[in-house]
Formats: structure tokens, sequence, C-alpha cells
């Protein structure tokens, strides 16, 4: 009984603090000590300048031997890309001619891994963990840019290539992957990094998470969630129960275990991410559906990581 409390206690301490950081900015926002605009900016903030620092010192301050996770490199794009197959095809079968299948499609594979899952990561295996899940975060929001393009632009679009081409101009641009290439460069060629810019580095680094978490809470519409339920559920489920299922099965399947098993089942498990809302309303597609996804996903995550988390260690594959 104790071994089993116990690992609900640790299952616990890695989704509580982030359960209880997300519920802050739910009642912050209602008690209106955050509103939109702070949102608006400090997303601006995490996503351009925060989350880039965290990964770059992650990665230039860690001491993994990144060479030899090539392979967790290419399970990452091959696993997460079959899963865009298979949630692309489950969707088309149970929405045929559904003009919102772009949408579900997209809500079913596209994973928060930049916030919620280096969250997740950040808590289990801390700044090593936080280095590794970086390969993992690069790889695949370069791949979900490609597929929510591929599955967002209407069938018989003309404007395919124009949505190609700002599909590469953000990945690109992308403050993310810039930071996680120069992280590595500096890490390749052992370049130093001043004590003075390193540790102002670490105090944008040490925003990054909290504040993240706080807006992603703020941001959660709760009411929102009664409208569009079959379409919802269905991509809520395919992306917290089956992407999980699925791509940690194949990560076991493949000879994965410990820091590498874990980091691909917590970013499998994060939710649906919130740039998902911001394609499909850029690419025209019903994004009162995707916050709706992006809701539903966010909070129920956190109690399906949790049992994902205690059914692994349980086995000591955690």
């Amino acid at each position: 009984m104790s071994t089993i409390l116990d690992q609900l206690a640790f299952s616990a301490s890695i989704t509580g603090p982030i359960c209880l950081m997300l519920v802050l900015g739910v009642i912050f926002k209602r008690i209106n000590l955050i509103n939109e605009n702070f949102i608006d900016v400090a997303s601006k903030v995490v996503f351009k300048v925060t989350l880039p620092a965290l990964l770059f010192l992650s990665i230039v301050q860690s001491d993994h031997d990144f060479a030899s996770s090539t392979s967790l490199v290419m399970f990452a794009v091959v696993a997460n890309f079959s899963f865009f197959l298979f949630s692309t095809f489950s969707t088309n079968q149970v929405f045929k001619n559904n003009p919102d299948s772009g949408v579900i499609i997209q809500g079913g594979f596209r994973s928060n891994t930049g916030i919620i899952g280096l969250a997740y990561v950040a808590n289990a295996y801390g700044s090593n963990g936080v280095a590794l899940a970086a390969l993992y975060v690069a790889c695949t929001t370069m791949l979900y840019n490609v597929q929510a393009v591929i599955t967002l632009t209407p069938k018989g679009s003309q404007s395919t290539a124009q949505a190609t081409r700002v599909m590469l101009k953000s990945i690109r641009k992308n403050p993310l992957i810039i930071a996680i290439v120069t992280g590595f460069v500096f890490y390749a060629l052992s370049i130093p990094i001043p004590k003075i810019a390193s540790d102002a580095g670490h105090y944008f680094a040490n925003m990054t998470l909290p504040l993240a978490l706080l807006c992603t809470g703020g941001s959660l519409d709760l009411k929102a969630m009664s409208s569009d339920k079959g379409p919802t559920w269905f991509a809520s489920l395919t992306k917290l129960v089956f992407s999980p299922l699925l791509i940690t099965g194949a990560g076991l399947l493949c000879g994965f275990k410990g820091l590498e098993l874990g980091i691909i089942f917590l970013m499998s498990a994060s939710p649906t991410a919130a740039t998902s809302y911001v394609m499909a309303r850029a690419m025209g597609g019903n994004a009162a559906l995707a916050a709706n996804i992006i809701a539903i996903t966010t909070v129920l995550s956190l109690l399906t990581c949790t049992i994902g988390i205690f059914t692994l260690s349980s086995f000591q594959l955690f």
C-alpha cells in the first residue's frame, strides 16, 4: 500500500504544481488581476524571450550526450507523423465530409510540447530533461506546422502554395527553433557564455513556466466547452488517450526507457497546443471548435497524465 501511495505522490508531484498554476490563472482572470491584454503581452514575452532563453541555456549547460539521442529524434518524427495519419484516417471515418474535419484532426495530433510538455519534463527530470526535450520540441514543432497546413488547407483550394510559404516563413522565424539550433551550435563548439549573460538568461528562463501557465489558465474559456460536443470530445479522446497509448507503446517496442521514454510519454500526453487555435483561425477553420478542444484537453490532461505517470512508474518504466 505504501508503494502505491508513494507512486501516487510522485505522479501528483509532477502534475500538481502545473494544475495549481492553471487554476491560479483562471482565478486571477476571474478577479481581474490579469486581463486579456496582460495574457496577450505576457504570452508574446514567453514565446519570443523567456522560453527561448530556457531552451538555449538548458542545451548549452547540459551534460547530456546529444549525439546518442539521434534515435529519439528519428522516433519523434516517425511516431508523430504516423499518429497524424491515424488521426486523419479515424476522423474521416467518423466525421465523413465534415467541413471541420481539419480542425478535429489538428486537435488530435498537435501537442503543447513547448509549454505544458516542457513543464511536465522540468518537474520530472529537471534541466537535463528539458535539454533533451528541446530536441523533441524542435523536430515536432516543424512537423506540426507542416501537418497543420496539410490538414487545414481546404480541398481544391488554390491557396496551398501561399499557405506553404507562410508555414516555411513561420518555421524559419520561430524563436524556439532559432534558440534550439543556436544552443546546439554553442554546445557543439563549446562557445563560452559570459556569466553576466548567463545570469540574466536564467532570470528570464525562471519566469517561463509560471508565466506561461498563468496565461494558459487565464485564457481557458470553460463556458465554451458545451458547444460542438461530438467533435470536441472525439479530438480530446484522440489527443489524451490514443496519442500517449500508441506513441508511448511504440517507444517501448523500440527499446526506449528511463528519461527518453518519460519524455516520449509526457510530450505525447500533453494537451492540444494553443497555436492550433491561431492556425485554424488563420486558415479559415472553425476557431471556436479549436478553442474548445484546447480547453478540454488542457484541463483533462492533468488527470490522464497523472494516471499515465502512475502506471509507468508502477512498472519502473518512468
